[in-house]
């Protein structure tokens, strides 16, 4: 039985809800949430969803963000967008923008919705070898000209995986194309399959030092960890308890205690956050290399790629 903490440990700002670990790309190298082709909603219901984005609500979360495996391959995103933006909480769905819908470009294009989405490489080759997608580099960069096109607010994050890769030049053509928002850098963590050895490792030392800071994560099963990297730190499932028990509880903050916490001075942008309540680039920075430190002890220092922290490495 969870013991509920006189006091909560999280006033939650932010929610990720994963809702499919199903995806049409394959990044078998890397993909930390193991999602892919042969992939599954879990067993959160439509209606289990709803009671999650009313949870939320109760609880003062500004924002909610949709997220897989390829959060537009469930079925029933455009209602659960809809209700969170009845519900006066914001939306950004994270994409890898392999294939966006009639219905789902209606949806983006809402009030109160963003997008966000993963990019690998400026060249066709390097980027469908790494996410296994044949075509994917096209339609990944013919849809961010869309979502451009349509004024669609868009943030990218740079993945970088392999020695030597184009991720300089990605940033490049991101610019050409137009994106005049957020482009971060990401590494690959040794979590899930981006450990080296492959296998499952689980280390809090590979975390950016944010999970469970003022947000949380729902899993496709209803599992609750401090952050969708941190999937081996399960407090709880709201199929079972509230949301808000489940982040006051005693299993939550023996998990939030093991992570670092990032006080060293060391620059550490935080990839998993939407813009608002995450690292922000330097005013007027054009490069995913200068970010100003969440962490107030730190002076926001320019970062190199190999310096820079990052909490998720793909979501596609």
């Amino acid at each position: 039985m969870t013991v509920i903490l006189d006091s909560p440990t999280n006033t939650l700002k932010t929610l990720a809800l994963e809702i499919t670990g199903k995806c049409q790309n394959q990044c078998g190298t890397f993909c930390y949430a193991k999602s892919g082709p042969q992939g599954s909603h879990g067993t959160m219901t439509p209606a289990d969803w709803y009671a999650v984005i009313d949870q939320a609500a109760a609880a003062g979360v500004k924002l909610i963000q949709y997220i897989g495996g390829e959060a537009t391959l469930h079925p029933y995103l455009p209602q659960l967008v809809e209700r969170t933006l009845a519900r006066t909480i914001r939306v950004e769905v994270f994409s890898n923008l392999v294939h966006v819908r009639p219905a789902m470009w209606r949806v983006f294009s809402l009030p109160g919705v963003s997008l966000a989405t993963s990019y690998y490489s400026d060249t066709e080759a390097e980027h469908e070898a790494l996410t296994g997608g044949r075509g994917s580099y096209k339609r990944t960069k013919g849809n961010i000209i869309e979502a451009l096109r349509r004024g669609i607010p868009l943030r990218v994050s740079l993945v970088h995986v392999l020695e030597g890769q184009r991720v300089d030049g990605a940033r490049a053509e991101l610019r050409a194309l137009g994106v005049t928002g957020e482009i971060r850098y990401d590494r690959v963590r040794a979590i899930g399959k981006g450990d080296p050895a492959g296998v499952d490792f689980h280390d809090p030392k590979e975390l950016c030092g944010n999970c469970g800071d003022n947000r949380a994560a729902v899993h496709p099963d209803g599992e609750v960890t401090p952050c969708v990297m941190s999937r081996w730190m399960v407090a709880g499932n709201v199929k079972e308890q509230p949301l808000t028990e489940i982040v006051r509880g005693s299993e939550w903050a023996a998990h939030t205690a093991v992570v670092p916490r990032r006080n060293s001075g060391a620059c550490v942008p935080d990839s998993c956050t939407p813009k608002e309540d995450s690292c922000q680039p330097s005013p007027g920075a054009d490069d995913f290399t200068t970010v100003t430190a969440c962490n107030p002890d730190q002076d926001g220092s320019d970062c190199s790629p190999a310096e820079t922290e990052a909490c998720n490495p793909a979501y596609d």
